[in-house]
C-alpha cells in the first residue's frame, strides 16, 4: 500500500478528530517541555558524546516530533463527519464484509483512515481508504453487488459485496 499524500482527504468522525486533537496538544504541551527539561538537565552533565540520557532524550524528541507532524498533517487533511447510517450502503466509516470471485470465505475491513479505530489496541482489522482501488469501487454498493476492479499491477479483481455495516 501507498503512502498517503498531502493532498489525500481521510474521513474521521468527530470523536476521532477531537482525540487526534487532544494528542496533538498533549505532545505539544506536557511531553514536549518534558522531553526539552531531560536535554537541558543530560546538557548541564557535560560530556555529550558518552551521556546516554542526552541520546535518549533526543530520540524522544525526534519521535515526538515526528507524531507530531503526522497529526498535524492528519488534522490538515481530515474530513469531519457524522457516523454512516446502518443501511447497508458502503461508504466511509463502515465495516465491510466481501467476497472475492471464486472464494467462499469472506474479508472484512474498514472503509476510511485508521484514525477511526478506537484506542483500543485489541482492535486489529484492515483499513482502507475509501481512495483506493477497491475503496473507490465499492463506494456506494450494496449487499449483493458484484463490482470489478483494477489493481496497482494492472490485474482485474471482481469482489461480491456481502455486509456493511458502520464501525
Amino acid at each position: 500500500m501507498t503512502q498517503p499524500t498531502e493532498t489525500d482527504t481521510i474521513w474521521v468522525t468527530q470523536e476521532a478528530y477531537d482525540r487526534l486533537q487532544q494528542e496533538l496538544q498533549h505532545l505539544k504541551g506536557d511531553v514536549w517541555a518534558d522531553i526539552t527539561a531531560k536535554i537541558s538537565a543530560a546538557r548541564d552533565e557535560g560530556d555529550l558524546k558518552e551521556n546516554g540520557g542526552y541520546h535518549a532524550a533526543r530520540e524522544e524528541q525526534g519521535k515526538t516530533k515526528a507524531r507530531i507532524d503526522q497529526l498535524e498533517s492528519m488534522l490538515r487533511r481530515a474530513e469531519v463527519g457524522d457516523k454512516p447510517a446502518d443501511d447497508g450502503l458502503v461508504e466511509a466509516g463502515m465495516i465491510v464484509t466481501i467476497r472475492f470471485e471464486g472464494d467462499d470465505d469472506t474479508e472484512q475491513f474498514l472503509l476510511g483512515s485508521r484514525e477511526l479505530l478506537s484506542m483500543d489496541s485489541s482492535v486489529e482489522i484492515d483499513v482502507y481508504s475509501p481512495t483506493s482501488p477497491l475503496g473507490s469501487a465499492l463506494m456506494g454498493k450494496s449487499p449483493g453487488d458484484t463490482v470489478s476492479y483494477e489493481t496497482p499491477n494492472g490485474k482485474s479483481i471482481t469482489v461480491e459485496v456481502v455486509a456493511a455495516k458502520p464501525y
